[in-house]
């Protein structure tokens, strides 16, 4: 780990879903585009893990998926056009600071470049500011990762408290507004994407919350 956030290149899905870091598996699918991302996202390996996902999330896939990237060029207009770019901005910028009105964007960015200060990283803003989505995603995997490797209990569950207050008081904060607006678009692909990130985000921190409770009634 060098300190610093960066989106990460989608690793080819394994068969065992609960083998996939979901932090990162997202984070892939909202960076930047790619031809290879492109060819990731539009392949019959990544279809069959949407499927899963919406089982594991849903408790049963769809009965078809909501549209196709029919060729890179219209993904990348799509997805510029969704999320980078516009006349008056993106339609969905996927940055916390454009969809909350709770603190002004540099109060937001500045929580979570705190949080990310922590675990001693730094956001590669050349990449995604700081309270991009995939940044964001990207640091609750650290978050996860070093959880889930800590020998020592302690340390382990103030990482576990790391990573519920973030997705409480970040991820969490924005992703329904964004789903929102994304929904009345209704682009291929995307808004299953988003829905099912905070669907599992929220599951996420249900399940700490509930370990943490259990912890302290045990005590």
């Amino acid at each position: 780990m060098d300190g610093t956030l960066i989106a990460s290149t989608p690793r080819k899905p394994g068969p065992a879903l609960d083998e996939l870091d979901l932090y990162r598996l997202f984070a892939a699918c909202f960076s930047a585009p790619s031809p290879e991302r492109f060819a990731w996202l539009s392949g019959r390996s990544f279809r069959t893990l949407l499927k899963q996902l919406e089982e594991k999330l849903e408790g049963r896939p769809r009965r078809r998926l909501d549209g196709h990237l029919p060729d890179y060029p219209s993904y990348e207009a799509m997805y510029l056009a969704l999320f980078e770019v516009g006349l008056s901005g993106p339609a969905v910028p996927l940055v916390e600071s454009a969809h909350t009105s709770r603190a002004v964007p540099q109060e937001i960015v500045l929580e979570c470049v705190n949080f990310y200060g922590v675990l001693g990283l730094e956001p590669s803003r050349s990449v995604f500011p700081a309270d991009h989505l995939v940044t964001q995603l990207e640091f609750l995997a650290a978050v996860r990762y070093l959880r889930e490797h800590e020998p020592d209990s302690g340390k382990a569950e103030s990482l576990q408290r790391l990573e519920r207050d973030f997705l409480a008081r970040h991820l969490l904060s924005w992703l329904p507004a964004a789903q929102k607006k994304l929904a009345k678009l209704d682009p291929p692909l995307f808004p299953l994407l988003l829905h099912l990130l905070r669907r599992y985000a929220a599951q996420q921190l249900e399940t700490i919350s509930a370990q943490k409770s259990c912890g302290a009634e045990n005590s």
